[in-house]
């Protein structure tokens, strides 16, 4: 079972929990590139503008945590496998529990339809997932969490891997040793999430 200490010592070391789906285990991660939002730059898309204006989601704050990173672990349709198991939901969620570990949820008619979790520390949000039932659900969650974090004036949303998805979000890679300097640099300001 992954500790709790171990895992903010991880963190703070530019390391993150991956489960294999093949067998489970839980892997320490730290790739060399790393993908993260630039605060100040990031735009949203004219599509979340819209729908933003449409008011067509509700974005509520923690207020489903268990769901939405169940949401993140359930298989998608063009790949069946997840590396978030039954391990990882159990510690983030007791993080959640502590105030660490955070859901941005999107709510259509009253059903949760997609949203994204992560662990908040010092002046860093570390994304770690993000699921989508209907259309630019996640999307529009996104742009509400960037919104929140830089009215909290936090420093650094790590978005670990690039994939496809988060470049069209407006996500850029650096190298290992520019994000251990912003990571350094955002950990040592005090910000409390919500």
């Amino acid at each position: 079972m992954i500790r709790i200490d171990e895992l903010f010592s991880a963190y703070s070391q530019g390391f993150f929990p991956m489960s294999d789906p093949q067998d489970e285990k839980v892997y320490w991660c730290r790739p060399y590139k790393r993908a993260v939002f630039n605060l100040d730059t990031y735009k949203a898309s004219r599509d979340v503008l819209r729908l933003t204006r449409k008011n067509e989601f509700s974005i509520t704050f923690d207020k489903e945590f268990e769901g939405v990173i169940q949401g993140c672990a359930a298989p998608r349709k063009t790949d069946p496998a997840t590396w978030i198991s039954d391990e990882i939901i159990d510690v983030y969620i007791k993080l959640h529990r502590l105030g660490f570990a955070h859901s941005i949820e999107s709510w259509y008619q009253g059903e949760l339809v997609g949203g994204l979790y992560g662990i908040a520390m010092g002046a860093a949000f570390f994304g770690e997932s993000m699921f989508s039932l209907r259309s630019y659900a996640s999307r529009i969650a996104f742009d509400r969490l960037v919104a929140h974090l830089k009215g909290r004036g936090y420093l650094l949303l790590d978005a670990q891997i690039m994939n496809p998805h988060l470049q069209k979000l407006g996500a850029v890679e650096i190298d290992h040793e520019e994000y251990m300097m912003q990571l350094t640099h955002a950990l040592q300001k005090k910000i409390v999430f919500l």
